[in-house]
């Protein structure tokens, strides 16, 4: 990502459970007030996914608060989203999402150049013992890191 993309919604979550295999940057389709919301920080992808359906592209369960002077205009804020890729590589994740154990998930969204963006990521599922391992591994970077502080002062 360049110098000017600002996140708004980061979906950690999905780091801890699954394994990215690739990443892709989406649009999204949305309406006035809900991107005045989104600009606003008023977005969730905790709970998101991804669904293809009809040789399209769908984000379920993301969140966009209402905005605050949208009255009339706001929209459900679960509302279902249409994601904006090219047709080949909504076909060629499609495949490989249908292949055993993969999966489409939400990974952030952002703002680049004024557009709101959502990263997506095709992603294999941890089992436990992979979850246990990243979380040891963690650790022993953050040990590192203050070892190598307190070495330098």
């Amino acid at each position: 990502m360049s110098d000017n993309v600002k996140i708004i919604s980061n979906n950690k979550k999905a780091f801890h459970d699954f394994f990215i295999e690739e990443k892709l940057e989406a649009g999204i389709e949305l309406h006035g007030t809900e991107v005045k919301s989104v600009r606003m920080g008023k977005c969730s992808v905790k709970e998101a996914y991804i669904g293809i359906k009809n040789g399209e592209m769908f984000i379920y369960n993301m969140n966009i608060s209402p905005y605050e002077k949208g009255n009339i205009f706001n929209k459900d804020p679960l509302r279902v989203r249409k994601l904006l890729l090219h047709r080949s590589q909504i076909l060629k994740w499609s495949g490989e999402s249908n292949a055993a154990g993969y999966t489409i998930v939400p990974l952030n969204v952002h703002l680049t150049r004024g557009r709101v963006k959502l990263d997506i990521g095709l992603a294999k599922g941890k089992k436990l013992y992979d979850k246990r391992q990243s979380i040891a591994k963690k650790d022993q970077e953050r040990e590192a890191m203050r070892d190598f502080k307190i070495r330098n002062l």
